[in-house]
């Protein structure tokens, strides 16, 4: 599993991204988190607001920071 962590590298990124990590060890899957900096490549996921959460290539969520659980739910 590819979890994509979209934004800039702010507190909100990295807590997203830090949440992602826990969701996916609670739910005993081996998860890749990566950071997405680039503007260019988080519009095209058409992301206007970050963080943005992107798992095996489909968005999740955008513009909030969703909690460990929030994310476990999605996984």
């Amino acid at each position: 599993m590819i979890i994509e962590i979209l934004g800039t590298g702010c507190k909100k990124c990295v807590t997203l991204g830090d949440n992602a990590k826990a969701a996916a060890e609670a739910a005993g899957k081996t998860a890749q988190i990566v950071k997405v900096t680039d503007v260019a490549k988080i519009a095209a996921y058409g992301v206007m607001s970050t963080p943005g959460l992107v798992v095996d290539g489909k968005v999740l969520s955008a513009g909030k920071v969703l909690t460990a659980e929030e994310i476990g739910r999605l996984l």
